[in-house]
């Protein structure tokens, strides 16, 4: 059954609102370990709009079961990142301009850059993954840059208009996940995944986590945090509510 990775960064995104000491998304990150979150996601951004550099060093110190931190290929991410040593990280396209991650790295156009910064961060000890559309020519690419961990981009599904489109979408993601774990590629899924939607992406065979967060946080405000992370933990493991 799929693990469940909680992204916290909107936690920060409420405290940078109002630029005060709280929410803290540390305080956030054991309050979903304690509900049973498998791990904590958080990204830190170049613009900072939400996560900041402290609070990266602060989860490294107090997350008991695996801190797993989104970041670009820029070199003073990467730099932090070796240095604050993440259990995992997670390789994500960004765009100053954008609300949240509008899609999967381009790991062809940046083959080299990607390939450069696989190499740093596994040097330093961090397991890498990179977060990708559910296309075979990425996920090959993923593969040759030395990976072993992809996270498919499931935002095209998650926006879906219409069941058929949304079945269509469903069925990318399959046929990603079989040919990525034919290639020896552990499988993760993620972006906008809700409680209405979460549930056909955890049982895709070999599916092994599920990273969201904002739906999380936002259930959060009506349930609190323990509920909404122990009922998005039933549906990741593939369970109806």
């Amino acid at each position: 059954m799929p693990k469940l990775g909680v992204n916290i960064d909107h936690v920060a995104t409420l405290r940078q609102a109002r630029g005060e000491r709280y929410p803290d998304p540390v305080e956030a990150a054991r309050i979903c370990e304690s509900a049973g979150a498998d791990s904590i996601v958080c990204h830190l951004r170049e613009d900072r709009r939400h996560i900041q550099d402290p609070d990266v060093a602060a989860l490294r110190k107090t997350v008991a079961t695996r801190l797993n931190l989104e970041l670009s290929l820029a070199k003073s991410i990467l730099d932090i990142a070796c240095r604050i040593k993440p259990d995992e990280a997670t390789i994500v396209p960004e765009r100053r301009q954008e609300l949240t991650t509008e899609g999967g790295l381009d790991v062809l156009k940046y083959f080299s850059k990607t390939c450069r910064a696989v190499e740093q961060l596994s040097t330093a000890g961090i397991d890498v993954s990179l977060f990708v559309d559910p296309q075979r020519n990425q996920i090959l690419a993923a593969r040759q840059s030395g990976v072993s961990i992809i996270e498919l981009h499931t935002g095209k599904y998650a926006t879906a208009r219409s069941r058929s489109i949304r079945q269509r979408e469903l069925s990318k993601l399959k046929e990603a996940a079989r040919y990525a774990q034919s290639i020896g590629l552990t499988v993760a899924a993620g972006h906008g995944l809700t409680y209405t939607n979460t549930l056909p992406i955890a049982r895709i065979p070999g599916m092994k986590e599920l990273n969201i967060g904002h739906s999380i946080i936002s259930q959060a405000v009506f349930t609190g945090l323990k509920k909404a992370v122990r009922d998005m933990r039933t549906l990741a493991r593939g369970l109806a509510l």
